[in-house]
Formats: structure tokens, sequence, C-alpha cells
């Protein structure tokens, strides 16, 4: 099918990498503007743009889709690459940028989209995280038909997998970039047996609706009031971005790798303070359990094991891990 493919980061060029090995024809691709990136902060190409030029694939990269926008002359150019490209079907996955109405109009079929959630939960922006955050037992891919709506569309295919306890962002990102792959292939392979008709579909449910807004970095400092296991899931929710921390000694440590056990009691000790220091892991008092940390690392530092990180970063029992504007904790 002629396909034009709108999408940015990773979990879109895995997309865009099984349409193309399944034998579609990607007549143009639609991507972010290049940004800063890296410690010289050079401008980067996305994900995307580089698997497209890597096969001589058209790439446009409009600031705006909006006619009437800040950007009327990016979106203007849009349309006309987008009509001389004359897809049948456009496939988005994590774009970015809002498709306004004249753009899900003008292919034959319509814009199909690879959500990373089991829809109508975690409709938005960051669907792998909050699932994650949440303590969700499953996700999965749900492709939809879009609509004008935020993630509203009817549903065509719907797969899931479950979260295991040690999931974090980054390895279930690759589990479900993987999945969207296969399941986008199908949906197309059934448009072409439909004879190029429109797929059977199912409204999403009105029950269940949840929204998955946008991760802040403000979010990744951790509140050691909660409890240890949403502590925890919040640590593998945030990896990579935009890792848990806290302060201490000054200095804001990352928390990548913990165990959580809400059962275990500390009566004596304040939130955030060291119960506990072995080359097994540092024991933390929470506001209900207590959390393990197994894996740290310090500002310019690598992720180390807690036992390689104490070399470098001695922590003892009785000092408090805190927020940026706390004088306590400090190191030794």
């Amino acid at each position: 099918m002629r396909v034009a493919f709108a999408g940015t980061p990773e979990f879109a060029r895995v997309a865009l990498d099984a349409l193309h090995a399944a034998g579609h024809e990607i007549v143009l691709v639609l991507t972010q503007p290049d940004r800063p990136a890296g410690r010289g902060m050079k401008l980067q190409a996305s994900p995307v743009k580089q698997f497209a030029l890597a096969h001589q694939i058209p790439v446009i990269q409009p600031r705006s889709l909006r006619l009437d926008g800040k950007y009327p002359e990016d979106a203007a150019a849009a349309r006309e690459a987008l009509l001389a490209a004359a897809p049948e079907v456009m496939v988005v996955a994590a774009y970015g940028l809002i498709l306004p109405t004249w753009v899900l109009d003008l292919p034959r079929l319509g814009c199909l989209n690879i959500h990373a959630s089991l829809l109508p939960r975690w409709r938005g922006a960051a669907p792998i995280h909050r699932a994650i955050e949440a303590g969700d037992q499953a996700t999965g891919i749900t492709i939809m038909q879009m609509d004008a709506g935020l993630d509203t569309g009817d549903m065509l295919l719907v797969d899931r997998i479950p979260i295991a306890p040690g999931d974090s962002t980054a390895t279930l990102h690759d589990q479900l970039a993987t999945l969207g792959g296969r399941l986008i292939v199908r949906a197309l392979g059934a448009l072409e047996l439909a004879a190029r008709g429109a797929l059977p579909s199912t409204p999403q449910p009105a029950e269940g609706v949840s929204y998955a807004h946008k991760i802040e970095k403000h979010e990744a400092a951790i509140d050691w009031s909660l409890p240890a296991a949403v502590i925890g899931r919040r640590i593998r929710a945030f990896d990579p971005f935009p890792g848990a921390s806290s302060v201490l000694g000054g200095e804001t440590i990352k928390f990548w790798r913990a165990s959580a056990d809400d059962t275990a009691q500390a009566p004596e000790a304040s939130a955030g303070q060291v119960l506990s220091v072995s080359d097994a892991g540092v024991r933390i008092a929470c506001g209900q359990g207590v959390l393990c940390a197994t894996e740290l690392q310090r500002p310019g530092g690598k992720r180390l094991p807690v036992r390689d990180f104490l070399r470098g970063f001695p922590i003892h029992a009785g000092q408090r891990f805190g927020s940026a504007d706390e004088s306590e904790g400090r190191a030794p």
C-alpha cells in the first residue's frame, strides 16, 4: 500500500522498519524538527528521520500542521507534500504533533495510530510510564482509527502483554515497540485483503477512561512519605526519563533499581532515613514500609550496583535523603 508515516522516537522507528520490511511503499515521512541533544547539544535527527534518510524515503519536518496556527507556511508545505505523495493511508506513532482535520481526511483510508496502551486506559502522552506507575498488571498495543479527539478513535486491533514485576519503561517500551510493528503490519495486511475497504472496528468503551499526562522533570524527586511500593513503581516508571532522584550530602542521587517491602517496620525512623547499608542494598524508611535501593548514580557518573556505588560515595545508617531545599542528610 501507499503509506505516509508520521512519527519521531525509537518507538516509531521500529514500526516504520516493520512496514518497510513488509513491502509497503512509504511515500512520505513526517517527523519532528531536529533537536539539540547530547553533551554538545548539537542538532540531532530523530530515529525516524535517520531511518528514512538511510532508505531514501522523502522526509518533511513541519513545526506545525495547523493551517491557521503559528507556522502556517510549514502546514501549507506539508499539505502540498502529502497531496503530491497521494498516500492511501497514514500511520501515526508517537509523532508529537496534533493532526488537524485536513490531515485526518486526506488519505482515503484515514489515519491509523499505534498507541501503547489498552485503550481507553491511558490515553495521552505517556501511557507506558503511567501504566507502570499505577501498578497495572498488563498493557498492550491498540491500533486505532484516528479521529479529532485525543486517542478517542475506534479500535481496530488490540494485543496485550503482562507487566513483569521488574519491568521499567525502558524494557516495556522495547516490547511494545516490537508488538506495535507487528500489529500495524497485520492491520495494513487486513486492509489489503478487504480490497482496500474499511476494517471492522470497535468503539472505545465509555468506562475505564484515564489519561497519561506527560512526564515532567519535577516528578523525579522522590517523596519518601509515600509507601515503598509506590516509590518502587515510580523508580521503574521513570527509567530512563527523568530518573527518580533524591538529595544526600548536597548531591542529587538517582535511583534506578530498588525493591519495596511495604510490610517492613521502621517505627523509630523518619521518612527518607537510611536504616542500613550493605553490598546488597541501601535500606531507606518510607511513609509505609522500606525501600532497598540496589542501583544508584551520582551526577556525571554511571549507573552502578550499590556495592560499587558505595566505594565512591559512602552512605551510613542514620543519614536522611531529602529534597534539594533540605539541609539534612549531609555526607561525612
